[in-house]
């Protein structure tokens, strides 16, 4: 998380916090996602110390409680037991004499390894930037530095080691966002480090005394901006494990500003060696930033963003909160000719939101199909799934009485999925927001299937079974209950979904 131009936007928005909070703009309860986590109230951004544990699953992220804007960071807390309904809670660590609380990860210390826990209770430990604001004006580079804090009631309260830091900086602008996990292998913790343009592996047999491994990327990947949030987990694909090594930049996405890339490759327990060096991306829309994975979910991996682009994230329009999550999603790997993808796909636990859908055969595209007056009473919060044999050029396109239209498609000359927001309601925000982004087709089928998430303000493309994924946010000044299907061709969708998503309860 974090760079010197957002410190430089948190200090002028300090300098006016309290006409910040005074200055709340009227509530935006239409932009409001009713399936994706989002805070009561102001600020939020990175996902932080995701870990499953005695059946919840808890979600910490960056949280600035004084504004709308970004802030000191503290950690928010928010907790589910099926990665639908989420509650929130109260704050997990606040910022102290080392500094704000920057990104980080926790993980379930079955073994005590830390030596936290007492009376037998297994601790959970948190291990976090943290980032001190007084030492960065030195120019000293070693403001970044990282820490523990450990829970002994299952993650409601947290105790801060008195040992703090355990990981010192020797001296690198961007030194942070530690995300540990256990290598049984080795028998030690593996910490996976942003070390400003590469990522830096540590081991330690107890999560305080670290040693260095080795150093991965300096030349390798995506370099438009500095390398954040860094993951490392292993997946199975036919039997044979690799590892995934995801790595989020800010700028340098494929649609402009903040984006997630990732490798695949080798972990030996001390060197990641990718299997090929092309650029990949996890999500090739502008709003899914700062993506990792839960701890502790045994085979499952499930993958949870930011849905937002530092571009933008500190002016998009909604009050009295700004910014939310992705929708939770279960991680893959697929082969497509000689190189081995991550595909995405949403959780099946948001099936439980459901209500009865409407399922539409053989729909022939010829220009245009009314899609809403098959569909009737269409909301902002669904879920279109499409299929079909032979996939050609065609568009999705929502709109109102306002003329405002979100248009979601593929281009066959190009083989590039895209979504459309250039008219898609406010954009005046920022010069950065309204556009056209565009992906990569990367399956070689002739057919598809599409999977379309919609929560008020938002749109998610899953397209070919997750191998490629965009994430989009819009703000229109009324609902785009107007759906259309558009080809300029011969278009025939085999089946079509239409789910109505229910809110989940507060």
């Amino acid at each position: 998380m974090k760079k010197t131009i957002l410190l430089a936007l948190a200090f002028a928005g300090l300098a006016s916090r309290s006409h910040a909070q005074n200055a709340t703009p009227p509530a935006t309860p239409q932009y409001r996602p009713a399936y994706h986590f989002s805070p009561a109230a102001h600020w939020m951004n990175d996902p932080n110390g995701m870990v499953f544990y005695q059946g919840t699953y808890h979600l910490f992220f960056q949280y600035y409680p004084g504004a709308m804007v970004w802030g000191p960071m503290h950690w928010g807390h928010a907790t589910s037991t099926d990665l639908v309904k989420w509650q929130e809670q109260p704050i997990a660590l606040y910022p102290d004499s080392l500094g704000y609380i920057f990104s980080g990860s926790a993980v379930v210390d079955s073994k005590n390894t830390s030596g936290f826990g007492k009376n037998g209770q297994t601790p959970l430990v948190a291990i976090f930037t943290h980032h001190d604001p007084k030492e960065e004006k030195k120019g000293t580079n070693k403001h970044q530095n990282q820490s523990l804090a450990y829970s002994l009631d299952a993650g409601k309260t947290w105790t801060k080691y008195a040992g703090n830091p355990v990981l010192k900086n020797p001296g690198i602008q961007d030194f942070r966002d530690p995300k540990v996990s256990w290598h049984e292998a080795s028998k030690k913790w593996v910490m996976t480090l942003a070390t400003k343009d590469r990522i830096t592996f540590y081991a330690s047999p107890n999560l305080k005394d670290w040693t260095k491994l080795s150093e991965f990327g300096e030349k390798l990947g995506a370099h438009g901006g500095v390398w954040e949030c860094p993951d490392l987990f292993p997946l199975t694909l036919n039997g044979k494990t690799h590892w995934v090594l995801i790595v989020n930049l800010n700028p340098g996405g494929p649609n402009g500003g903040s984006a997630t890339q990732y490798f695949v490759g080798n972990f030996d327990g001390k060197t990641f060696t990718p299997s090929s060096t092309k650029t990949k991306w996890a999500d090739y829309g502008p709003d899914d930033y700062a993506g990792v994975t839960w701890n502790n979910t045994g085979n499952r991996r499930i993958f949870l963003g930011w849905m937002s682009n530092w571009e933008y994230a500190n002016q998009v329009p909604t009050s009295p909160w700004r910014n939310a999550t992705t929708v939770p999603r279960e991680l893959a790997l697929q082969q497509v000719g000689q190189d081995i993808y991550l595909t995405s796909q949403p959780v099946k636990e948001l099936s439980k939101l459901a209500q009865p859908s409407v399922t539409l055969k053989d729909v022939t595209v010829s220009k245009e199909y009314d899609l809403a007056s098959k569909i009737k009473n269409t909301g902002d919060k669904f879920q279109l799934k499409l299929s079909t044999k032979q996939l050609a050029s065609f568009s999705l396109v929502l709109s109102n009485s306002k003329g405002e239209e979100l248009a979601i498609g593929y281009d066959k000359a190009k083989n590039q999925y895209f979504i459309d927001r250039t008219k898609a309601g406010q954009s005046g925000f920022s010069n950065k927001f309204a556009g056209r982004h565009t992906a990569p087709r990367l399956a070689t089928t002739p057919g598809t299937d599409l999977t379309l998430l919609f929560d008020a303000s938002s749109v998610e493309l899953f397209a070919d079974q997750g191998l490629t994924v965009m994430s989009e946010l819009f703000f229109p000044s009324e609902i785009l209950s107007t759906l259309k299907l558009k080809s300029a061709g011969a278009f025939t969708v085999q089946e079509l979904g239409y789910t109505n998503m229910t809110p989940p309860l507060k």
